[in-house]
């Protein structure tokens, strides 16, 4: 049982307040402060202090697999098999998806045998993992997840009312279904930037024009439309952006993101958990690099309703809250106790246990109690079976990362 020091990355669409806030810093950051990483990917791990000097996790992990993965050490290569994250979004993050296990194994291969650093900035494979994620509300949470019915953005293209946007609108109601979706995206993300220079401010004129017909049920994609269409002007991925499901998270509500789902989150704080990658496909929205033909060999044009997870309304006999997933790389559960409140921690594999609110105190056989207030986090191996946790008087709401085994 080992407390953690979690890595802060500092990228320009993130918050100079949420994090802050939640590690109790009394000041605000002096960088946007975007996500804090949870976990052993050697990118940016965590350390823990055994015998005083700072080790990562990785390296912990790799000294004893069978005491920190249990029954899951072969099936996943010794590895920590997910990655957590605290997630806080002042401004739009780009579009992007995620590839299969399969296209990462072979992206990873490709780029390796064609000599791109893993860390250059046109690298799209930068491991060898698929990334299905789970990201989980802790404040109202905009995102834009997965392709709209292609009837329905039919519905809002008309509705817009842009006479330059009429050709590619009848595009996709000649074809209702994915190879009209596939068409269209592909004819917008690799528009001419003069054709494209003309159709962004035709677009804002119609976003304008429909909102001063007063509030209507494409008012939040409308207004997204504008802000995103004054933060990007140049750029294909403010069309694209139409195409897909504006959803807003209230706080434990959670989306789950298989592989090949266009996204983009737009404004928030969540808590993120996904399997162990940093494998992202840009389609826009960033100045950084997009790799159009690999984007369009991964993306899923199918639009099946937004993946919104909701916890069950009464939590299990444990006390904890399951966001369930079809992947077994990982699981998360929530727990909000009550003051004095006394929870066994479950799972048989490495977990991590992430306080957000209240202050709890952890307790495991042969190790002393550790004290975890907000904002801080503990890892737990699998041979840490049987903790408890007792909350102050407070109580608290806490995190729990696992696999799914």
């Amino acid at each position: 049982m080992e407390l953690l020091e979690n890595p802060i990355r500092t990228y320009a669409w993130g918050s100079r307040t949420v994090i802050a806030d939640l590690l109790g810093e009394a000041v605000p950051s002096p960088h946007p402060q975007a996500e804090m990483w949870l976990g052993a990917h050697p990118a940016a791990p965590s350390t823990v202090r055994s015998g005083g000097a700072p080790r990562p996790l990785h390296e912990l992990i790799a000294a004893d697999p069978s005491a920190a993965l249990g029954p899951g050490r072969d099936r996943w290569a010794g590895k920590l098999p997910f990655l957590l994250k605290v997630l806080a979004a002042e401004e739009p993050l780009s579009l992007q998806a995620h590839p299969s296990l399969d296209q990462a194994r072979e992206g990873w291969a490709r780029e390796n045998s064609a000599g791109i650093a893993v860390d250059a900035p046109n690298r799209n494979y930068r491991d060898a993992n698929h990334k299905p994620e789970l990201i989980c509300a802790l404040t109202e949470f905009v995102a834009l997840v997965g392709f709209r019915e292609p009837a329905r953005t039919v519905q809002l293209l008309r509705a817009l009312d842009v006479p330059e946007l009429a050709s590619y609108t009848e595009l996709l109601a000649g074809q209702p279904g994915p190879d009209g979706l596939r068409a269209l995206f592909t004819t917008w993300i690799t528009l001419p930037q003069s054709v494209l220079d003309g159709l962004v401010p035709a677009l804002q004129d119609g976003a304008v024009r429909l909102l001063a017909a007063g509030p209507g049920e494409w008012t939040g994609e409308v207004r997204m439309l504008l802000d995103l269409s004054e933060r990007y002007p140049d750029d294909a991925g403010v069309l694209a952006a139409l195409l897909l499901n504006r959803i807003v998270l209230s706080p434990g509500e959670a989306l789950y993101l298989p592989a090949g789902n266009l996204h983009a989150y737009l404004s928030g704080a969540g808590i993120e958990l996904m399997a162990n990658s940093d494998n992202v496909l840009r389609g826009g929205l960033t100045p950084k690099h997009v790799d159009v033909p690999e984007l369009l060999r991964v993306l899923d044009f199918d639009a099946p309703p937004p993946p919104v997870r909701r916890p069950g309304a009464d939590p299990d006999a444990d006390g904890w809250q399951r966001y369930d997933v079809p992947v077994e790389e990982f699981l998360l559960r929530r727990a909000d106790a009550g003051a004095r409140d006394k929870l066994d921690v479950p799972g048989s594999g490495a977990r991590i246990l992430l306080c957000t609110d209240g202050d709890v105190v952890v307790d495991a056989p042969g190790a002393p109690p550790l004290e975890l207030p907000r904002g801080r986090a503990v890892y737990l191996a699998a041979a840490d079976s049987g903790a408890t946790l007792r909350t102050g008087e407070r109580g608290a709401t806490v995190f729990l990362a696992g696999d799914g085994l």
